[in-house]
């Protein structure tokens, strides 16, 4: 199997620890070892013929860096000239991974997603290899803890229990009142953007529902048998030129026949915004969670989460509160106001401050 790993967002929500040429992926979010680092390592185990990691220009550089010391497993880190969203960027490896193994089975996973039970991690993508070698396309569904309104769901064709169900549609977003009834009919799992299929498999159903992606990557020329990516740099660049962006949910999964979603509990989190690290770290006796601090006190405070920059984090009478500090920024929001972050940034970029994005 083929791990293709999606690394080119800009994690806009993580400001201002995360920034155009170091975004949440290539951050230590949780200290220690970035998440892209993480995300690799995660899948060691399953002795990939190969990792493919697509990213940007921008932070080709510090990708590859950070990929260095991974041994025994060849690492491809293939630039993207400009973002295109996640259906040219998956059709370009499966491009890729189709000329020299045609019945490659590839897994597309995103580099900033935290997961708990690593091992059931890797059953399950095994268990999604084998419905893939029959021809279908597959999808992990979260299966839903709560009516999270802010993840896009997809719909079984029966209720959970089986290993693998067809699927019946993709839902965007819902209110709060839809994503109740979505948890009562047991049919309903958060679309965690985790993917496996035949590389020629998702290539014809590109070829079928996006014939202008699929032709312009029909002119990628390999000159030698042997992986060497760079060569194919100009070719991307000419291509990505002339390419609209779409995401593979839109442009392929919700229009495709023989998609099967298999249920996924491993402790999954897509790390969204800094109001989601409690979700995933463990809060202190006040509820606070405190990152790259040298120690906290809480004075009348509850359920804070602070990212100290290495200094001492004091709390006096707040409550739901973030707070990151970097060099040469500060960031202090509600935490019911954490997907607004973005703002920020676009706020930004509309002032010229190119220095803090």
């Amino acid at each position: 199997m083929y791990i293709v790993i999606l690394a080119g967002g800009s994690g806009t929500r993580f400001w201002p620890l995360s920034r155009k040429s170091t975004p949440k992926q290539l951050m230590s979010v949780f200290g220690g070892k970035s998440m892209l680092q993480r995300t690799v390592e995660r899948v060691l185990p399953l002795q990939p013929k190969r990792v493919m990691v697509v990213t940007n220009a921008l932070q080709a550089a510090e990708t590859r860096s950070q990929l260095e010391y991974i041994k025994g497993v060849p690492v491809d880190v293939i630039e993207e000239p400009v973002g295109r969203n996640t259906a040219p960027a998956i059709a370009l490896a499966a491009s890729i991974i189709a000329r020299f193994d045609p019945d490659g089975i590839m897994a597309v996973l995103p580099a900033d997603h935290y997961i708990v039970d690593e091992e059931r991690f890797r059953d399950t993508l095994s268990k999604a290899r084998t419905v893939a070698e029959s021809g279908k396309l597959v999808t992990l569904g979260i299966t839903p803890t709560r009516p999270e309104t802010g993840y896009g769901y997809i719909e079984a064709e029966s209720d959970r229990g089986a290993e693998a169900a067809p699927v019946l549609r993709f839902v965007e977003k819902p209110p709060l009142e839809r994503a109740l009834e979505f948890l009562a009919t047991g049919r309903f799992y958060w679309n965690s953007g985790m993917f496996v299929w035949g590389a020629c498999t998702i290539l014809d159903q590109i070829g079928r529902f996006m014939p202008e992606l699929s032709s312009a990557l029909a002119k990628l020329s390999f000159e030698r048998d042997v992986w060497e990516l760079t060569d194919l740099k100009p070719q991307i660049e000419e291509i990505y030129g002339g390419i609209k962006g779409e995401s593979i949910d839109f442009g392929v999964m919700e229009k495709a026949q023989d998609v099967q979603v298999i249920p996924a509990s491993f402790g999954w989190s897509d790390v969204g915004s800094w109001s989601a690290l409690p979700e995933v770290m463990e809060a202190d006796q006040d509820g606070h969670v405190v990152i790259n601090a040298q120690g906290s006190v809480s004075v009348a405070s509850d359920g804070c989460l602070a990212y100290g920059a290495g200094k001492m984090v004091a709390f006096v009478g707040v409550k739901d509160l973030i707070v990151v500090d970097t060099p040469d920024a500060l960031l202090v929001c509600a935490k019911s106001a954490a997907q607004d972050v973005k703002k920020v940034v676009e706020e930004l970029e509309r002032r010229g401050k190119s220095d803090l994005l």
